[in-house]
């Protein structure tokens, strides 16, 4: 899973990017180019397993983050859609929102700055839709045949793009298998973080602007601060700052559930693993993501939830109170099921 930061210049993306990632770069000698970093996904579960099982190996499911180096427009002038090349490839996005005043800047006007970002991302998939229409106009004069549905579907995004409206609003529509490889930015799933001052911690005055999107406030500089510290700096910036809870974990998670992905586990002597897949995954199509060989030989899934294995103590204690259940192929994993495959090839 890999989500592309985006956002205006000076609203703190490479500040998230580096309390995130922890790859700290002096501003000075940063390049001109796009930054990736991968971390994983906190998860207490994965820790109190490891704790039970001893592993050799205990591996948390992962994700990357891109900054992408993305040099804006001015204000009113319509970019070209090239500038979106690298987070076209990402999964969700994250929208930095400037929400505190710098040294001789401005006062934050987050939601005219979320406006421009918006519109951009609409403007260039708009760009992107007539071109499409066009080369389907040219071949039908041609005599070739179009896709009744790939019609259907590029009329009804341009039809909402030209009202001005994100093609994440209509999640069935942005989902659409034969639109997959348009890549679409304004479709993809995305949080708006408000990236505010040091002493605020609240959401901006934004009434219902933003009525149906994800939403996130944190202090980035802070955040910042705190992920370049040992553990001891970390509790006393924590408490002094009224820090309950790192903002950083509670955005990945966020990030994690943005696309409607969950964990499952493996479990045992060598490892104990978090498995991402998509809510709603099939048992048989869970088995592929460890290995393409247990799901051609699957036979059946042995499963206990993580809550009954940590209510039972152990996982023989968890088999003799009836909570390790057989399932087949049919199965939908939910969340922190613990899994064995049992298979044959």
């Amino acid at each position: 899973m890999k989500l592309g930061i985006i956002g205006l210049p000076g609203a703190g993306k490479a500040t998230l990017f580096e309390a995130l990632t922890k790859i700290v770069t002096d501003e000075a000698s940063r390049k001109p180019e796009d930054r990736l970093g991968t971390i994983r996904v906190p998860d207490e579960r994965v820790e109190r397993l490891s704790a039970m099982y001893n592993p050799k190996k205990t591996i948390f499911a992962q994700v990357e983050y891109l900054l992408p180096f993305m040099p804006m427009q001015k204000p009113g002038q319509k970019g070209d859609e090239t500038a979106w090349t690298a987070v076209r490839t990402c999964d969700a996005l994250i929208h930095v929102v400037r929400n505190f005043k710098g040294f001789g800047e401005e006062p934050a006007t987050p939601l005219d700055d979320f406006a421009r970002i918006n519109e951009e991302m609409i403007f260039a998939d708009l760009l992107v839709v007539e071109k499409r229409l066009e080369r389907l106009g040219l071949d039908q004069k041609r005599g070739r045949k179009a896709d009744p549905e790939e019609l259907r579907l590029l009329a009804e995004c341009k039809e909402l793009l030209e009202k001005e409206q994100a093609l994440r609003q209509n999640p069935e529509l942005a989902a659409a298998p034969q639109l997959r490889g348009f890549t679409f930015l304004s479709g993809k799933p995305m949080l708006i973080l408000f990236n505010n001052g040091d002493e605020k911690e609240e959401m901006p005055e934004i009434g219902d602007a933003l009525t149906g999107e994800k939403c996130l406030a944190i202090r980035g500089r802070l955040e910042h601060e705190l992920a370049q510290m040992d553990e001891d700096e970390a509790r006393e910036y924590q408490a002094e700052f009224n820090i309950s809870t790192s903002a950083m974990d509670r955005m990945i998670s966020l990030s994690y559930e943005l696309l409607g992905l969950i964990s499952f586990f493996t479990v045992g002597p060598d490892e104990v693993k978090a498995w991402t897949i998509k809510r709603d995954t099939l048992a048989v199509d869970a088995a592929e993501v460890i290995h393409s060989d247990i799901k051609k030989g699957f036979i059946r899934a042995e499963v206990v939830a993580y809550n009954d294995l940590m209510e039972a103590g152990s996982y023989k204690d968890a088999r003799q109170k009836g909570t390790v259940r057989l399932e087949g192929k049919t199965y939908a994993v939910q969340d922190g099921d613990i899994i064995e495959f049992r298979f044959n090839v």
